[in-house]
């Protein structure tokens, strides 16, 4: 099961046209992050991920988290 999240995340930076070095360094120059990739895929790995992090990794993708109730469409 913790393979989902780490796989939904590579997906959209696979869709995105980008690597992980490139969203490593994006996320180093915007937030401060470490810039290697193994700390990041640790983190994905251990879906350790902070919810501050995965809101600073959507931004540098291009997305934003929307908070949606159940149902609701």
């Amino acid at each position: 099961m913790k393979s989902n999240l780490r796989n939904e995340i590579k997906s959209y930076i696979v869709r995105q046209g980008m690597t992980m070095q490139e969203v490593v360094e994006l996320l180093s120059d915007e937030y401060g992050w470490s810039d290697s990739v193994s700390n990041l895929s640790n983190k994905l790995q251990r879906e350790s991920l902070r919810y501050t992090e995965a809101v600073q990794l959507a931004d540098v993708l291009g997305f934003e988290i929307v908070w949606r109730k159940r149902g609701d469409r």
